[in-house]
């Protein structure tokens, strides 16, 4: 079964970090693009990093710019997103997403993924 798995959420003081992990199963993710996304609770899902499938190139939403560092491990068919500095708002259920035919690093409307992990949910609180 053709599948992305995440992991790595939690709850997390401000300030702490997490990593977290998209896994691809069924299939490998060299070649593939791979999009985090974010959705906070009562607010429309939005993309925050995404890295290339072709030149390991990386994009990043301003707010997360200097914060969230995303990478890839094509060997292990994972992809990471290392999350710094957290803050309250930062709390969302982290989903990934592959696109087919497209390899770039910026994302794309949401309509155009076919592929979506289930989320793991990250929570910033004291």
């Amino acid at each position: 079964q053709v599948q992305l798995v995440e992991s790595g959420g939690g709850l997390v003081q401000p300030g702490g970090s997490l990593r977290l992990s998209c896994a691809a199963s069924g299939f490998t993710l060299d070649g593939f693009a791979i999009h985090w996304f974010r959705q906070g609770p009562g607010k429309e899902r939005e993309a925050i990093a995404g890295i290339s499938g072709s030149d390991g190139s990386t994009w990043y939403k301003d707010s997360v710019q200097d914060r969230f560092t995303i990478s890839r491990d094509n060997a292990k068919s994972t992809v990471h997103l290392s999350l710094d500095k957290l803050e309250p708002e930062d709390t969302a259920v982290y989903y990934c997403a592959t696109p087919k035919y497209y390899s770039d690093s910026y994302p794309l409307p949401i309509s155009e993924y076919d592929l979506w992990g289930r989320g793991t949910q990250v929570t910033v609180s004291s």
